[in-house]
């Protein structure tokens, strides 16, 4: 991974019955951080019983997150996903900066700075 890239691994827990709620936030997601600068990945993927799952993200560089953080995703449709759904973890790859480490730790992030090993 380069130096200014940081990725995101959120595990989510769906509510009961809400799978329909869910997928219509997270289908308005999508839309909106392809259209995001910087935004490299962005991809949910469900567990086969549709009660579980992981929104994986990649940014190519603290003004890309930034720019993620403060923009629809995260400002208007996160709180709507976790009406419907549960965060359960989050895991941050590479350095976000200060802005969005603050913004991000009411979620209790796990930081994780890049150490070693490449990416293509």
């Amino acid at each position: 991974m380069s130096n200014t890239q940081i990725r995101l691994l959120l595990d989510i827990e769906i509510h009961h019955g809400q799978f329909s709620e869910f997928e219509a936030v997270a289908r308005q997601m999508v839309a909106v951080s392809k259209e995001e600068p910087g935004t490299l990945l962005y991809s949910f993927f469900l567990s086969a019983d549709r009660t579980h799952c992981r929104l994986i993200e990649a940014y190519t560089d603290v003004p890309a997150i930034t720019a993620h953080f403060e923009g629809p995703a995260v400002q208007q449709f996160i709180p709507q996903l976790l009406k419907v759904a549960s965060l359960i973890r989050l895991e941050v790859y590479g350095d976000p900066g200060p802005k969005v480490k603050a913004m991000a730790a009411k979620l209790n992030p796990s930081l994780f700075v890049n150490w070693h090993g490449f990416d293509r």
